[in-house]
C-alpha cells in the first residue's frame, strides 16, 4: 500500500511556502536537470531491453542509464499528456489537483515543485512541452510550446523573469533543436551563484511523428521486430473491451490496421509513402488485405516514431556535453523519463492511455555520482507522484503536505526498499472513450499482479436530448487480471478464472483500501459510484447479460448501463 496515509490538503501559503526550509548548504546541493519527452515508450530504449533495443534507438539515453541507475518499475498514475504533467508538478494524483484530461489547469500557487525549488535557492527554467492550460508562472524562465505545438517551425511563449512580460515569437527549425538551442542560451545566462534547476521538455515522439529529414534514411532498409501480439491477441481482455463475442473490438481502442472503425494509423502510412514518392502506392491501398495494411502500417509507425526519439537522444547528448565543458555534468541530477508509456502495435493499439503495460510504464533513469553508483538498478513501485518529493530531497526540501508522493531517494541511493514502502500502485484513467476510444477505468498494479476494473462511464452525465459523441458511450463494466511474473505482455486475462478466487480477493481488498486512503471516492460522481458497487464482485453474469445484449444490438452503444437506468437502482436498493 502506499507509505503513508494521505494528509487534507494544507494551504502552500502555510505550509509549501514558508515551512520548507532548506536542510543543506546551497554551495553543496546539486544543478537539477529533469528530462522528459512525450510518449516515450520504455520498448523504444535500449537500456529496457524490450524487442526493440537490437536497433539501438538511443544511444546517449542507455549511457545515462549505464552511468546510475535505472528504475525498472516506475509507473504513471493518469496515462495522458496533461494529467500526468499536473502530478509530476503537484506531487498528487488526478482527483486531488483536478486534472483528469486534457486542458486541465494547475495554477501558479499550486505549482509545487518549482515554487519549493525556488524558495530553497535554485533558478529554475522550463523549456519545451508545457501542456497545461495555465501558464508556468512559478518558473523564473519560461520558454514553452502552446498545447502539442509543431515540429517545425514552433511558435513559443517566454517570460524571462518574473517581472517580465510574456512574449510570443516564432521559431525557424526543427522542435528538438530549438529546445536544446533555447535551453543551451538559458544556462549560459542563469545567474551562476545559484543551483539551476532546468525541465528540459521535448515534444517529441508525440505523434503525428515529423522527424528531422536528417533522420529520413534511418531503419529504411530494416524491418522493425513487431510485438506477437499485434496479430494474436490471445485472452486479453475482457467483455469490457472485446465483448462477448469480439463486438467490441471494432469500437474500443485505436488501432494500427483497419481493425478499429474510426481511429487506425493508415492516415500516416498514406503520409509516409507519399513523402516517399510512393503515390501508386498510396493509390492501392484499398487493394490490399486487412493483414497486408496492418504490417506496412505497423512499419511506418515505429520507424517515424524511432526516427523522432532519435531527435531527441542526440539533443540530450549536446546538453550532456555542454555540462561537461562548464564542468557541471557531475554536480548535477540528470532525470530521464516520460509523461507516460506508449503503444507500439501492442495488442494492436496506438497512443497510450489503458492501464495495459506500455502505457501504465514509465521510464526513469537518474544519474548522479556523487551518491548513485552507476549501473546500478532497482524494482521498487514508484510513481509519478513520487518524482517532485525525490527532487525536493535532493534539493534539501522537506516534502510538502499537500504532496501525496514519497521521496525514494533512499532506493537510488542503496537500492534497498524501506520496509515501509508501497507494495501496490494505484492508476486511473477518466477521459472515457475520448479521441482513442479508451473506457474509463481503474486498477491496482503490484510487482506480481495487475488487478484493472472497466467502469465505463464518463464524468459528467450527457444531458438529455443533446447529441451523442464517443464520450456519451456507456461501455461495459468488466474485471481483468494479469500474473505480470508469468505473463508480463498481458496475453492471459484470469478473472473469473479456477484457482484466482483467492487472489483476486486479496487485490480487490487492497485496491479499495488504496482508493479510501488516497480519497478516491466518487461521491462527486454517483453514477459511477452505482456501477462500481453494482460490479465490484461481479461474477461476470451481469456483465455477460449486459454484452449478450449488445452483440444481439451492436449498434444501440449507448443501450447498456445508462444513468437513469442506475438512479432507479440506486433508489431501488434504499
Amino acid at each position: 500500500m502506499e507509505r503513508r496515509q494521505f494528509l487534507k490538503i494544507v494551504s502552500l501559503a502555510s505550509v509549501s511556502m514558508l515551512g520548507n526550509v532548506p536542510l543543506i548548504a546551497a554551495e553543496k546541493r546539486p544543478n537539477i536537470l529533469f528530462i522528459m519527452s512525450d510518449d516515450h515508450s520504455s520498448e523504444a530504449i535500449g537500456a529496457y531491453g524490450g524487442r526493440l533495443a537490437k536497433l539501438n534507438p538511443t544511444p546517449t539515453i542507455d549511457k545515462l542509464a549505464a552511468e546510475g541507475i535505472i528504475c525498472r518499475n516506475t509507473f504513471c498514475t493518469n496515462s495522458i499528456c496533461s494529467p500526468s504533467r499536473a502530478s509530476i508538478l503537484t506531487g498528487q494524483y488526478s482527483h486531488t489537483n483536478g486534472v483528469t484530461s486534457l486542458g486541465g489547469r494547475v495554477a501558479e500557487k499550486d505549482q509545487t515543485l518549482p515554487l519549493n525549488l525556488r524558495q530553497a535557492g535554485y533558478q529554475t527554467a522550463v523549456v519545451g512541452k508545457w501542456h497545461l492550460n495555465t501558464q508556468p508562472l512559478s518558473f523564473d524562465f519560461y520558454k514553452v510550446l502552446k498545447g502539442q505545438g509543431n515540429y517545425d517551425n514552433p511558435t513559443f511563449f517566454e517570460r524571462e523573469s518574473p517581472r517580465a512580460k510574456e512574449v510570443k515569437s516564432q521559431e525557424t527549425g526543427y522542435c528538438s533543436d530549438l529546445i536544446y538551442e533555447n535551453s543551451v542560451k538559458w544556462l549560459e545566462q542563469r545567474d551562476k551563484r545559484k543551483p539551476f534547476a532546468l525541465f528540459y521538455h521535448f515534444k517529441a515522439p508525440h505523434g503525428p511523428w515529423k522527424y528531422h529529414d536528417r533522420y529520413a534514411s534511418l531503419y529504411r532498409d530494416l524491418d522493425m521486430p513487431e510485438p506477437e501480439s499485434l496479430w494474436d491477441n490471445k485472452e486479453h481482455g475482457s467483455l469490457a473491451t472485446r465483448g462477448h463475442n469480439d463486438e467490441l473490438i471494432t469500437q474500443i481502442g485505436s488501432s494500427v490496421g483497419r481493425r478499429h472503425r474510426s481511429r487506425t494509423q493508415i492516415r500516416y502510412l498514406k503520409k509516409e509513402l507519399a513523402r516517399q514518392g510512393k503515390k501508386s502506392l498510396v493509390d492501392n491501398l484499398d487493394n490490399l488485405s486487412d493483414d497486408e495494411i496492418k504490417g506496412m502500417s505497423y512499419q511506418a509507425y515505429v520507424k517515424g516514431y524511432l526516427r523522432c526519439v532519435r531527435g531527441v537522444d542526440d539533443n540530450i547528448r549536446k546538453m550532456l556535453e555542454f555540462l561537461k565543458a562548464e564542468g557541471q555534468l557531475d554536480n548535477t541530477i540528470i532525470v530521464y523519463t516520460s509523461d507516460q508509456g506508449m503503444f507500439l502495435g501492442e495488442h494492436d493499439f496506438i497512443d497510450k492511455r489503458w492501464m495495459y503495460e506500455e502505457s501504465l510504464r514509465m521510464p526513469f533513469i537518474v544519474r548522479y555520482p556523487r551518491a548513485i553508483k552507476a549501473g546500478t538498478a532497482t524494482d521498487a513501485l514508484i510513481n509519478n507522484t513520487d518524482f517532485a518529493p525525490m527532487l525536493l530531497d535532493y534539493a534539501g526540501v522537506k516534502t510538502p503536505g499537500s504532496m501525496q508522493g514519497t521521496s525514494f531517494r533512499p532506493i537510488l541511493e542503496t537500492r534497498k526498499e524501506p520496509d515501509d514502502w508501497r507494495t501496490a500502485t494505484y492508476y486511473r484513467y477518466w477521459l472515457h472513450m475520448a479521441h482513442h476510444y479508451n473506457p474509463a477505468h481503474f486498477g491496482i498494479r503490484t510487482k506480481e499482479w495487475k488487478l484493472i476494473f472497466f467502469y465505463g462511464q464518463p464524468e459528467k452525465v450527457p444531458k438529455e436530448g443533446k447529441k451523442k459523441s464517443p464520450k456519451s458511450i456507456f461501455t461495459p463494466p468488466g474485471w481483468e487480471l494479469y500474473n505480470m511474473q508469468d505473463d508480463f505482455q498481458e496475453m492471459n486475462n484470469l478473472y473469473g478464472k479456477p484457482g484466482y478466487a483467492k487472489i483476486t480477493k486479496q487485490l480487490k481488498r487492497e485496491l479499495k483500501e488504496l482508493r479510501e486512503e488516497l480519497g478516491d471516492s466518487d461521491d462527486d460522481f454517483p453514477h459511477i459510484k452505482v456501477v462500481v458497487e453494482r460490479h465490484w464482485d461481479d461474477d461476470l453474469k451481469e456483465s455477460l447479460k449486459i454484452s449478450n445484449h449488445l452483440s444481439e444490438n451492436a449498434d444501440e452503444l449507448n443501450s447498456f448501463e445508462k444513468p437513469e437506468k442506475l438512479k432507479k437502482s440506486k433508489k431501488s436498493k434504499k
